[in-house]
């Protein structure tokens, strides 16, 4: 691949972008190595984190790709992304976004595909499609409102706001914050710590959960009946709660 490099970390696999001269922005070279990337993880990985090299996560699309298309064109390069980031969003296992410097416009789009996102403070997030005249194609009108809400969103786009990391920390870009350069390492300890995690129960969590929040209360009520008796029955689980039973397991604790 020329601009994805990944590296395993006994159950952590590592997907860093690595296209620094142009801040890591996204072609759809890069999206297509992604897709074959979230396509083959290999057996015995529990967690992915996903990550930036050089001075930033990503700072967007290319725009140099949407400078000669058509309507037609444009509309196919937008639902080509939908399945790559479901793969990402919907795969396997849990992933981390490790954030840094830029994540604005496809890149923060990319981020929120993940299911956790971990900043260091010199993050920024920033959406300036608005400015450019044009939309987000990447998920992002879905996305990025969960985390956030419409209101912030619509602000971003419309005035070109940016919001540092302690903003966007406070607003739900990310649950944690680091210090500068921190990020990969916070974002590796708590991927070490969701493999710990049964493998049912992390593959429900980032399968279901999202399902029940989009859903009605009656069918997110039986969506969610199912799911427990689903993953208490796994062999794994039951191996789990003996050992709670009788004093085997990690106490939770502050």
């Amino acid at each position: 691949m020329k601009h994805i490099i990944t590296e395993v970390r006994d159950k952590v696999l590592l997907i860093g972008i690595n296209r620094i001269e142009k801040r890591n922005a996204l072609n759809k070279e890069i999206m297509l190595e992604l897709e074959s990337t979230f396509s083959s993880i290999p057996d015995g990985i529990g967690c992915i984190v996903i990550h930036g090299f050089g001075d930033h996560f990503s700072a967007g699309l290319d725009l140099s790709e949407l400078k000669e298309m058509d309507v037609e064109e444009g509309l196919y390069h937008s639902i080509a992304w939908r399945p790559i980031l479901d793969k990402m969003q919907f795969g396997k296992v849990p992933v981390i976004a490790a954030l840094h410097g830029a994540c604005i416009g496809g890149g923060l789009e990319l981020a929120s595909a993940a299911h956790i996102r971990v900043a260091d403070e010199s993050t920024y997030y920033a959406l300036p499609e608005g400015m450019r005249g044009i939309f987000v194609g990447g998920g992002g009108s879905v996305r990025i409102p969960r985390l956030v809400g419409t209101a912030v969103m619509m602000d971003m786009m419309l005035t070109g706001r940016i919001h540092n990391a302690e903003e966007g920390h406070r607003l739900g870009f990310s649950q944690y914050i680091t210090e500068k350069g921190k990020h990969l390492e916070k974002s590796i300890e708590l991927a070490r710590r969701i493999c710990d995690n049964a493998p049912m129960t992390n593959f429900a969590l980032i399968q279901v959960l999202p399902r029940i929040a989009d859903s009605t209360q009656d069918i997110g009520m039986m969506m969610e009946s199912l799911t427990a008796a689903i993953t208490q029955s796994a062999p794994e689980a039951k191996r789990r709660l003996n050992d709670f039973l009788e004093g085997r397991a990690k106490k939770v604790k502050e």
